[in-house]
């Protein structure tokens, strides 16, 4: 791993092999995200029941940027009491792997979205020769935004009605939107819904 491992052993017997499980189930972890700042696995034996085995506790702290901090717990239960610590660790690595996958996602833009609920406004002129436009929020309020603000080189391919989202800002003549990213195009007029 890029991103230095901790791994901290409390009243468990410290092997090559539970090292080299952690070390291979945190390199699966880098290659699901490579820009993981740490990974801190603790492996501990909370109590010792003489006569009803030893039950196991593993905890994985992940952070992720830009604030993120996953967390995955697994322990044996009474139940299950007779399992091996090999069958926690991969347990609690599989949550942590799950936890992590999502948040990629979304941090990737992949997790499916309804455009409805993202746009919070609408192209109502556009003027591509002077580069600018204003957009129409849900509100009804009138925000200038100018070709530099829309993301992905995309104000060409603008049109009254496009949906967008884009933050607020306070230019010299009043709002003005800034980091507009396109979310919906309008439908042809033959889909158009009344």
């Amino acid at each position: 791993m890029r991103v230095p491992l901790e791994i901290s052993f409390r009243s468990v017997e410290k092997t090559e092999f539970l090292e080299g499980l952690i070390r291979e189930k945190s390199a699966r972890l880098e290659r699901i995200c490579d820009y993981l700042t740490s990974c801190r696995v603790a492996v501990e034996s909370p109590q010792k029941h003489q006569q009803s085995g030893q039950p196991f506790r593993v905890r994985i702290d992940v952070k992720v940027p830009p604030g993120h901090e996953l967390v995955a717990t697994r322990e044996t239960t009474e139940g299950d009491i007779h399992n091996d610590l090999p069958a926690v660790l991969r347990d609690a690595f599989g949550a942590i792997e799950r936890q992590l996958k999502k948040l990629v996602e979304q941090q990737r833009g992949q997790t499916k979205t309804h455009p409805e609920q993202e746009t919070n406004a609408f192209v109502s002129k556009v003027f591509k020769d002077e580069d600018y436009g204003f957009l129409k929020t849900l509100e009804g309020r009138d925000i200038y935004f100018h070709r530099n603000s829309v993301l992905h080189d995309e104000f060409e391919r603008m049109e009254v009605g496009t949906g967008v989202r884009y933050v607020e800002v306070q230019g010299e003549e009043g709002p003005q939107a800034s980091t507009v990213k396109v979310v919906d195009r309008p439908r042809g007029t033959a889909n158009t819904e009344s």
